[in-house]
Parts: structure tokens; sequence; C-alpha cells
């Protein structure tokens, strides 16, 4: 069974509502979308969405890398040969993490294809149901309060508030939307837009109030990891780190410096299922609890994330809304999304039988 050819096409979706957050704002998701053809008739797919202001990636750089760089070093090879593919997509370039992704995630869903089995069965097995927050994005606090209570009536009862565009309003967002999710579990993200001490002072504050935040996500720069540990070490809620974290590399500085409470891993940023599995163990062996993230994505990446985070106990959090944040799903099979709930199929790979109204560029 080998790879004897590739696609590359662009996937479009508009949101529901545009995603604000403090380092960007986007109405659709615009997205990558790689197919890996093989000599049975099988299709293994991945894709990557540009997310410059993260991963320095756009659209055009990450076609170009899959097209020139990645892809034809894969043509040829036997599927079976998975790991040392895997490793051929790392290795074919630095950088470029969501651009590998899309290939990694292809070829695992070439491989458990291969194999008659779905993602996460390969990966360890596990209850193919997870149960994902909400993603309320920046805005003025009536906004943010009446997207928070539309979300506790879909039956959301976790709710991941953007902060941090006008640190002083804050405070007055997470009040707005307390009060509209008064039973909701409420974790905030902000972006990297506040300074150590900044953060210390909010995350005060908001404790509090009464507000009971359950984490917050980056709080400080990416780089700024002495004062991300500041941070974990005075705040009274639990700090995240997820730009902070690319690699294993660095989830094990962040652990070993004790520079976070917990590790937020996506596929985007470290470059697929192989790299995601890395980090996962180094967090197993730390005891640090991950979350499963996403970036704006549709339902091919976040299926693999989604198939990573059912067979991992480490990943005790799950924020993979990005394709309920979508008003359509041009994904035929894959994840379930139904709500709060993800189901997972138990077809071969991911699960995927096609992308409609995808345009194909190579």
């Amino acid at each position: 069974m080998k790879i004897t050819g590739f696609r590359i096409g662009l996937l479009s979706a508009r949101l529901r509502v545009p995603f604000k957050t403090a380092l960007r704002t986007v109405n659709s998701v615009e997205d990558v979308v790689l197919e890996l053809e093989c000599s049975d008739g099988s299709t293994g797919r991945g894709e990557a969405p540009p997310t410059a202001a993260i991963t320095g990636e756009t659209t055009d750089s990450i076609i170009a890398v899959l097209r020139d760089h990645i892809c034809p070093r894969l043509v040829g090879r036997d599927v079976a040969d998975f790991q040392a593919l895997c490793e051929e997509v790392q290795s074919a370039l630095v950088g470029n993490s969501s651009a590998k992704a899309a290939a990694d995630i292809a070829l695992w869903d070439l491989y458990a294809r291969s194999c008659a089995l779905p993602v996460y069965k390969l990966l360890g097995g596990g209850v193919p149901l997870l149960v994902t927050d909400l993603t309320i994005s920046v805005n003025e606090p009536e906004i943010m309060a009446k997207d928070a209570e539309y979300g506790v009536k879909c039956g959301y009862d976790v709710l991941k508030i953007k902060v941090g565009v006008d640190p002083g309003l804050d405070l007055a967002r997470l009040k707005a939307v307390r009060g509209a999710a008064k039973d909701a579990k409420i974790r905030i993200d902000a972006n990297q837009a506040w300074t150590p001490r900044q953060a210390v002072r909010l995350l005060g504050q908001m404790q509090d109030a009464g507000l009971d935040i359950e984490l917050v996500e980056q709080p400080v720069k990416a780089r700024d990891i002495e004062g991300l540990r500041y941070v974990t070490a005075n705040s009274p809620v639990p700090v995240m780190a997820d730009e902070s974290v690319f690699t294993s590399q660095d989830a094990l500085k962040l652990m070993q410096e004790r520079a976070a409470d917990l590790l937020n891993i996506k596929l985007m940023k470290c470059g697929g299922l192989t790299n995601a599995l890395r980090i996962a163990s180094a967090a197993e062996v730390y005891g640090v609890e991950c979350m499963m993230g996403c970036m704006l994505e549709a339902k091919v990446s976040v299926t693999a994330a989604a198939h990573l985070a059912c067979a991992k106990r480490i990943i005790t959090r799950i924020d993979l809304d990005g394709p309920a944040l979508c008003s359509e799903d041009p994904v035929n099979g894959g994840a379930v999304f139904d709500g709060r709930e993800i189901r997972l199929p138990d077809a071969p790979g991911l699960g995927i039988s096609g992308v409609n109204n995808i345009r194909y560029i190579v």
C-alpha cells in the first residue's frame, strides 16, 4: 500500500459570530486540507489553519511547504513504513508546525485505515465520547453575557472566556458572564495580554469577587517563562500554558521549572499527533494534566485531536469547539458534534469520507 499522490485544497466555513481574542478577529474558518492518495484507493486527510499570530504560518506558506517540501518526500513510500514517514515530515524543514500537522494527521489516518482501526484505538483505546467547553469571544460585557447565556441554553456547562483586550474591562466582562451563567464552570484565556504583576492582580480581584475561575490560560507573553512562573507561584487561579508550549522540550522545561500548573496541547503548535503524543507522555511522567485544544479549525484536524484526547487519560480538559463555532459543516463523517458532546465513529482512520465545497489548488 503505497502513497501515489496528493491533493491540496482550501476549505471555507463561516463562523456563527466573529471570533475575537486579544490577538485577532476572525469571521470564518479558512483552512488548508491535504489529501494523501494510496494505491489501494484509500485517502488520508489532514488539515491546517493559517494562524500567523501564533505559528507564523499563512495559507500560502502552508500550501508551499506541503507542495514543495513535505509531500514529495512521501510519494512512492509504503504506508507500512509509518514511523519513518512521520519522522520524514518532522525533518523536512524547520518550523512550519501547522503544515507538518496536516501531513502527520493524514499519515495517521492512512495508517489506521490500513490496520482497519479508528485512530483512537491505535493510540491506546478509551471511551469515544468527549465533552467540550464553548469559547466566548472577547467583547463588551453585555455582549459576552448574551453569548454566555446562549451557550448555557445550548447545554454547555463549561465556558472558556476570552479576555485581555482592554484589561481594565476584564473584571466587568467576567462579572457579566458569571451573572448570565451562574452554574457554569468558567475558565479564562488571556492570549498573552497581561504583564505578570497585572495578571496576579486581576486574578486576585476576580476570585475576591466570587467569580470562581477554574483556570487561566496563557496570561503572559509566550517567551516570558520567568513571568509565567511568577504568575503560577502567586496566582489564586491555576495557570495553563498554551502559546508557551510548542514542543515536548517546551513542555519539559515548563514542568521542570514549575512555570505552569497545566498544559494545552494543540496539534497545530506541535506538528501533529506524533509530537502531541510525546508531550502527553512527558506530562504523564510529571503528573501534569493537559487540555486538548485547537485553533480555528474545521472537523478534519479537530477529529484527529479528539481521537488523541479519547486515548490519553492525562488529557482531562477538552477545548475542541472549533466546528461548533461554524455555521456549517463541510466534512462528511468524522467526529459527531452534538452540543457539548463529541462522539467518535468506529470507522477506520479518522472516519472521514470526504470534504464538501473544497477548492483544489494542487
